[in-house]
């Protein structure tokens, strides 16, 4: 019959399809590296990016929180904003109070729409080398960019002196207690002057031009390193000759993230919430929220005050793991939310998650019950971080 060849004919265009996406995903200078170091690869937002390595998961994730991890995170957008305007330009996209940024200091802040939405949470610095430095996301880099570029035409268009330079730098993140330590044999500078979120151009290990930032997104002390694709690889050598040193990959990267309460762009956040129902008030300029001059100010704004319907909360459970879209019941069994990104936590030998639940039910130490394989199972609302970080303050 032709049933078999037509099966297998399938099955040689499923797999040339395979094929033809895996050559299409985008790769980082250190594609070869990961694929050398024993890298599975996966994608992730159309880049080929290692989920792990010879080690399991769970030993990434404890060597981060006990010694330190490097993780590739060049699939990120890094601009520059150059230009006398830059600062009136960056406001005029985000929430964050740019102006009143010290030299070399950097936030977290987030592009919004006109409805309140989040189009993507992103890290704006300002240097003292006449540029902003900005670090957004993967998955969200073709829609920021355009954003950016569009206002860009509007701002130079009315006469402002405004530029942006998207650069092909790789970027690396070395995460975990003994960073500094690890780092300090490779620096000039005295690295217990960095402090969180405060960045410095340097010669790292002997090579020139990288940029250096204390942050980062495991709850560590961590930097994140900006340095010449040529070199990427020789300086990520550099650091593993280290024995304190090993490679991490996204699994790791989403547990650590997660124990740590940080949101990950089209999961916890995204243009259907604002950042008043998903507890990020905090980016919100206070200058910024008397001038209402930010994208969808008028609707995030006396969000503040009023209160929202809905709020990302903490959620701590034992039992089956708890995963994206499960739905949060309340104590009658009625759903009250959903969750947005879980995992069984390495450090608390527990369930965590986070997620939506109507406003009544957001209270810390509220008792609700999360829906596994259509089982009800306890669960706690629980503050966030819910392992203890620890971000180096000087």
């Amino acid at each position: 019959s032709t049933g078999g060849f037509k099966g297998q004919k399938l099955g040689q265009e499923k797999q040339s399809t395979s094929r033809n996406r895996a050559a299409a995903l985008k790769k980082t200078p250190l594609f070869d590296f990961h694929r050398e170091q024993g890298g599975k690869m996966v994608e992730f937002a159309g880049w080929s990016m290692p989920v792990q390595y010879k080690d399991s998961h769970i030993a990434t994730h404890m060597h981060t929180r006990e010694h330190c991890s490097i993780f590739d995170v060049s699939h990120m957008l890094q601009t520059k904003v150059h230009g006398k305007d830059r600062v009136k330009f960056m406001e005029s996209l985000v929430v964050a109070d740019i102006a009143e940024l010290k030299d070399n200091q950097g936030t977290l802040t987030l592009f919004t729409n006109e409805k309140g939405g989040i189009i993507d949470d992103l890290i704006v610095t300002r240097t003292d080398q006449g540029y902003l430095y900005v670090v957004s996301n993967a998955g969200c880099a073709d829609k920021d960019s355009a954003r950016m570029k569009a206002r860009l035409a509007e701002y130079k268009a009315a006469g402002f002196d405004v530029d942006l330079e998207f650069l092909d730098e790789a970027l690396i993140a070395v995460q975990g207690p003994s960073m500094s330590q690890v780092l300090q044999e490779g620096l000039k500078e005295d690295l217990s002057k960095l402090t969180f979120m405060t960045s410095a151009l340097a010669t790292v290990f002997g090579v020139p031009g990288c940029r250096v930032t204390r942050c980062g997104y495991t709850g560590e002390d961590g930097v994140e390193i900006s340095v010449p694709q040529s070199r990427v690889v020789e300086l990520t050598e550099k650091l593993l000759a280290n024995g304190e040193v090993k490679l991490a990959g996204l699994g790791a990267r989403d547990s650590l993230r997660l124990e740590a309460g940080l949101c990950l762009y089209g999961n916890d956040i995204d243009e259907t919430t604002t950042p008043v129902e998903a507890t990020l008030v905090w980016t919100i300029g206070k200058r910024r929220r008397q001038t209402k001059d930010f994208p969808g100010a008028d609707i995030i704004v006396p969000q503040i005050k009023a209160k929202t319907a809905r709020k990302r909360v903490g959620l701590v459970s034992t039992g089956p793991p708890v995963r994206q879209h499960t739905p949060i019941l309340g104590p009658d069994g009625k759903v009250i939310g959903e969750v947005t990104s879980g995992c069984p936590s390495p450090c608390l030998k527990k369930n965590v998650a986070m997620g939506y639940v109507d406003a009544a039910f957001a209270k810390n130490g509220t008792a609700i019950q999360v829906e596994v394989r259509k089982k009800a199972v306890p669960a706690i609302v629980s503050k966030m971080p819910f392992v203890p970080t620890n971000y180096y303050s000087g």
